[in-house]
C-alpha cells in the first residue's frame, strides 16, 4: 500500500559541501527534524535569549510554495523543512510518485541521490525512503539496465539506523555506495546540546565506511575547541570517516565573513576545508 511522503523539495544540483562537490544530484529534503540549531549565525550561539529568528515572523500569506520562501541569515537555513509553521506549504505525494520525479531527475545510473532534510534518518522517513529506492530501482533498471549506484545521507548524526533500512542495505550488497554525510551540531554553532552521538554514527559506519564527519566552524576557540573534543569521541568509537570543516553561514555573504581565516585555521590543524560551493553558483536559493 502506497504511503504518503510529506517532503519540501525535490530537485538537481551539483552536491555543494565535503568529499563529492560538483558532482551532479538528484536531492529529496524530507519534511521534519528532531533538531532546531536556531544558533546558526547568530552573535552568540550559547545564548537562546540573543537569537533572532526571521523565521518566525515571516508572513506566509502570499507563499504557496518552498521554493518561493527566502534563506534566512539567522537560524537553520532549512526551517522551512521542520518547523510546523511551514506544514501547510509541504508537497504530499506518494512513494511511487516521489520515486518517478526523483528517477526523472537522473542522467544515469552514475547520478547520485541524496537524502536530506530536516533530518532524513527520521523513523516515518527510513522506512519510505526504502519503498522509494524500491521503485527507483526499477525505474532505473527499465531504462538503463542496472540499477542505481551512489545514495547519500545528510544526516545530523543523531537518528538509529532502524531495522527496515538495515536490512534493505544489507540486500544491496557491494553494488550500490551508501555515503554518510555526518554534519554533527555543536554547541558552539548550533545552540544544540547532547547532538554529538559517536555512538550512533558508529552504526552507519558499520553499515559502510565511506563517509564523512562535516562539522561548521566559527572560528573561536570555544568552536574549535568542542569540534576537536567531539572529533575524539568519534575515533574512540571508531568512526574514521574523513573530517570536514566548513565556515559558518547560511548565505554566501555570511561566509565570506570568515572564510578565509577558518580555512587558514582548518589546514594548520591537518582537516579538509568544505564551502558551500552552491551558493557562491546560484546564490541565496532554496532548491538548489
Amino acid at each position: 500500500m502506497e504511503q504518503i511522503v510529506l517532503y519540501s523539495e525535490i530537485f538537481k544540483s551539483i552536491q555543494g559541501e565535503g568529499h563529492y562537490t560538483g558532482v551532479p544530484t538528484t536531492w529529496l529534503r524530507f519534511f521534519g527534524c528532531n533538531l532546531e540549531c536556531n544558533g546558526f549565525g547568530q552573535d552568540d550561539p550559547t545564548d537562546p535569549s540573543t537569537y533572532k529568528l526571521p523565521y518566525q515572523d515571516f508572513d506566509l500569506i502570499e507563499v504557496k510554495n518552498v521554493e518561493d520562501l527566502p534563506v534566512w541569515k539567522y537560524g537553520c537555513d532549512s526551517s522551512y523543512s521542520w518547523s510546523k509553521k511551514f506544514a501547510k506549504i509541504q508537497k504530499n505525494e506518494t512513494e511511487e510518485e516521489v520515486a518517478k520525479k526523483l528517477f526523472d531527475q537522473m542522467y544515469d545510473e552514475n547520478t547520485h541521490i541524496a537524502f536530506t532534510g530536516g533530518e532524513p534518518l527520521m523513523k516515518a522517513a527510513q522506512k519510505k525512503t526504502v519503498k522509494i529506492l524500491d521503485e527507483m530501482e526499477n525505474l532505473c533498471r527499465g531504462k538503463f539496465g542496472k540499477r542505481f549506484k551512489y545514495i547519500t545521507w545528510e544526516t545530523n548524526g543523531t537518528r538509529p539506523i532502524e531495522t527496515v533500512l538495515h536490512n534493505y542495505l544489507s540486500s544491496m550488497g557491494h553494488e550500490v555506495e551508501y555515503f554518510f554525510s555526518v554534519s554533527p551540531k555543536m554547541f558552539n554553532t548550533s545552540g544544540e546540546k547532547d547532538a554529538v552521538c559517536p555512538e550512533i554514527v558508529k552504526q552507519y559506519h558499520d553499515i559502510s565506511d565511506v563517509g564523512q564527519l562535516k562539522f561548521v566552524c566559527n572560528g573561536t576557540d570555544d568552536s574549535w575547541n568542542e569540534i576537536e573534543e567531539s572529533i575524539i569521541k568519534f575515533r574512540d568509537m571508531g568512526v574514521n570517516y574523513p573530517i570536514w570543516i566548513m565556515p559558518v553561514g547560511a548565505t554566501e555573504e555570511a561566509q565570506d565573513d570568515n572564510a578565509k581565516e577558518i580555512t587558514i585555521q582548518t589546514m594548520e590543524r591537518g582537516y579538509n576545508v568544505s564551502a558551500r560551493v552552491h551558493c557562491y553558483i546560484f546564490g541565496n536559493q532554496i532548491g538548489t
